[in-house]
C-alpha cells in the first residue's frame, strides 16, 4: 500500500512497535504539499530524467532500424528480392515478408520484456549486453517451438542469417551508443549527481574513484558528514576540488536541493541505523531520488558479493577469492591457449622488432630483468631491449626525478633508444613476456610484476599481490599505466586479486588493446 505523501513518514514510524528501536538520529522528513507531482521533484532529478529518457528513446529507435534491417537482410540473402512463400500446412498464403515483420516486432517486444533499455541498465556495465543476448536466445527458442507446434517450416538459412546478424548488430549498436555517452560524460554532460552521506574519509575515497572513472557518469556534488556543524563551516578537499558539506546526516533533504543531487549514497549506516535508512528510502521514493547503500567492504565486488536475507535481515555474503584450486587451473589453461594463438598472430611483429633492436644499437635483443612472481619466487622477465646496454648503471642519476614512491618511471628517459621509444609507445617491447607465460612464470592478466626492492618493502596487505601470477596486462594497464601513482597501482592490483574472474580477464584484454592503440600513459 502506498503511503500518503502528505504525512510525515517519521511521525508514523515512531508510533509503531519495532524491534530496532535504537536511539539514533534519523533524517527529518518534510513532505511537499504541491499539487503537481512533477513539481515535487528536485532539480537534479528532473535534469537526470530528461537525458535518461532522451537516451533511451534514441537507443530504442536505433534498435528498431537494426532489427528490421537484419531480418530483411536475412530474407533477401536467402530468397532474393522476389515473393517467397512459407511452407506450412496450417496457415495459407504466408510469405516471408510477413514472417520478417512479425519476427522483428517480436524481437523488439522481447527486448522490452527483458528490460534491455531500462534507464538503470543502458550505458552501465555488461548487464545491458547480457540482457540483449538473453532476450535474443530466448526468442530463437520460442520461434523454434512455435514453428514446431504450428507446423511452419521456416528456412534454416533465413534464421541462421537473421539471428546472428541481428544479435551482432544490436551489440555493436549498444556499444556505439555507449561510446557516445562516455564522450558526453567526459565533457561533463549526462552525469549522475551524487550526495554522499558518510564520514569524510569515505567521501574522499568515493570522489577519487568516480574521478578516476569518468565514464561511469557519477559525480559527487556534496556530502552530509555525521558530526558536521549546521550550518556547515567548510568543505572536503580532494585534490584541486572542494566538496561542499551541508551538515550532518539530518540535513539530507535540505542538501538534496542545495547540491542539485539526484542520487544519495549512504555509507554512514551505523549513524542512521536500520530505521533511519528505511525511513530515508520511503521519503525519497516520491521525490524520484535514487538511494544507494555502500556495504563498507572495500575492493570486493562482482561474483564474491551475494545478498542473502537471513531471518528477514539482509546480509551481504563475501565469498573467498577465486585464485586457488580449479579456478587456477582454468586460468592457466586459458593463458596457454591465448599465448599460443597470440604468438602465431604476432610472429611477424615479433621478428621485425627483434631485427630492429639488433640493427639499431649494440647489445642483446632481449632484456632480462628480475621480477618477483607467484608466492614470492623470483624469475627473469623477458622484454625487447628498449634502453642502452648500461642503463642499470645510470639508474642512480635518475632516481631523484621520480616522486611516485616505489614505482620508478620518468618521462623522456635519456636511456631509452629511438627504436625503444617506439616499442614502448605501442607496448611491443612486452611481447617476449609471452615466453614467461609459457614457462608458467606469468599470466596474461594479473598484477604488475614487481621488483625485488619493491617486495622487500611490502607490508602484509600489499603482499597479497603475490597470491597470483603477475600479468602481461592488468587493471594498471587499462587505468593509466605509467600515469598511476604507487598507491593507485597497489589498489588496482589488490582489487584484481580479490575479485578475479574469467569474464574480468576477457574485459581487461579487450580494454588493453584499446589502451595500446591509443598509447595511453605509455612512455
Amino acid at each position: 500500500m502506498t503511503l500518503p505523501h502528505r504525512l510525515p513518514i517519521q511521525g508514523r514510524i515512531h508510533n509503531r512497535v519495532s524491534d530496532d528501536t535504537v536511539s539514533r538520529p534519523t533524517p527529518r522528513v518534510r513532505s511537499s504539499r504541491r499539487s503537481s507531482p512533477d513539481a515535487a521533484f528536485p532539480t537534479g532529478v528532473i535534469r537526470r530524467r530528461r537525458w535518461e529518457r532522451s537516451y533511451a528513446k534514441s537507443v530504442a529507435a536505433s534498435d528498431v532500424l537494426v532489427i528490421f534491417a537484419s531480418v530483411f537482410t536475412g530474407q533477401l540473402v536467402r530468397f532474393g528480392p522476389g515473393y517467397a512463400p512459407v511452407q506450412t500446412t496450417t496457415i495459407s498464403r504466408l510469405s516471408y515478408s510477413v514472417v520478417s515483420v512479425l519476427l522483428a516486432v517480436a524481437w523488439l517486444m522481447v527486448l522490452s520484456i527483458f528490460r534491455s533499455r531500462a534507464v538503470g541498465v543502458i550505458g552501465r556495465g555488461v548487464e545491458e549486453y547480457r540482457r540483449v543476448v538473453s532476450g535474443t536466445f530466448w526468442l530463437f527458442g520460442a520461434v523454434a517451438i512455435v514453428s514446431l507446434l504450428l507446423r511452419i517450416d521456416l528456412a534454416r538459412g533465413y534464421l541462421l542469417i537473421a539471428f546472428p546478424l541481428g544479435l551482432v548488430a544490436l551489440l555493436v549498436n549498444r556499444w556505439l551508443w555507449r561510446q557516445a555517452m562516455v564522450r558526453r560524460r567526459r565533457a561533463d554532460h549526462c552525469l549522475t549527481a551524487v550526495l554522499v552521506v558518510g564520514p569524510s574519509s569515505l567521501v574522499k575515497a568515493m570522489v577519487r574513484c568516480f574521478d578516476r572513472h569518468p565514464e561511469s557518469g557519477f559525480r559527487v556534488v556534496g556530502a552530509c558528514v555525521p558530526g558536521a556543524a549546521r550550518p556547515p563551516t567548510g568543505g572536503i578537499c580532494v585534490g584541486d576540488r572542494e566538496i561542499a558539506v551541508f551538515g550532518d546526516e539530518n540535513a539530507v533533504f535540505a542538501a538534496l536541493h542545495s547540491a542539485g543531487a539526484d542520487t544519495i549514497v549512504v555509507t554512514a549506516t551505523a549513524e542512521l541505523g536500520n530505521r533511519g535508512v528505511r525511513e530515508l528510502a520511503w521519503s525519497l521514493e516520491p521525490l524520484g531520488v535514487d538511494l544507494m547503500v555502500a556495504p563498507g567492504v572495500i575492493d570486493v565486488a562482482g561474483p564474491r558479493l551475494q545478498m542473502r536475507p537471513v531471518a528477514q535481515f539482509p546480509l551481504i555474503h563475501v565469498g573467498p577469492p577465486q585464485y586457488r584450486g580449479a579456478q587456477r587451473f582454468n586460468k592457466r589453461a586459458f593463458d596457454l591457449v591465448f599465448v599460443i594463438a597470440g604468438l602465431v598472430v604476432v610472429a611477424p611483429v615479433f621478428l621485425a622488432a627483434a631485427l630492429a633492436v639488433r640493427l639499431t644499437s649494440d647489445g642483446p635483443v632481449f632484456y632480462k630483468g628480475e621480477r618477483i612472481g607467484l608466492d614470492g619466487k623470483a624469475f627473469p622477465m623477458f622484454k625487447f631491449r628498449s634502453m642502452v646496454v648500461d642503463a642499470d648503471k645510470q639508474l642512480a642519476l635518475l632516481v631523484n626525478e621520480s616522486d611516485r614512491g616505489m614505482l620508478f618511471k620518468v618521462r623522456a628517459d635519456p636511456r631509452v633508444t629511438g627504436v625503444g621509444r617506439f616499442l614502448r609507445r605501442y607496448s611491443i617491447d612486452e611481447l617476449p613476456q609471452f615466453l614467461n607465460v609459457l614457462r608458467g612464470e606469468m599470466s596474461v592478466v594479473g598484477p604488475r610484476p614487481p621488483l625485488r626492492c619493491e617486495v622487500e618493502r611490502y607490508d602484509g596487505t600489499v603482499r597479497r599481490r603475490l597470491l597470483v601470477r603477475p600479468g602481461i596486462t592488468g587493471m594498471w594497464q587499462i587505468s593509466g599505466r605509467s600515469e598511476l601513482s604507487w598507491e593507485e597501482s597497489v589498489q588496482l592490483d589488490l582489487a584484481y586479486v580479490e575479485n578475479w574472474s574469467m569474464v574480468q580477464d576477457l574485459v581487461i584484454i579487450l580494454k588493453t588493446l584499446r589502451a595500446v592503440l591509443r598509447h595511453e600513459g605509455a612512455y
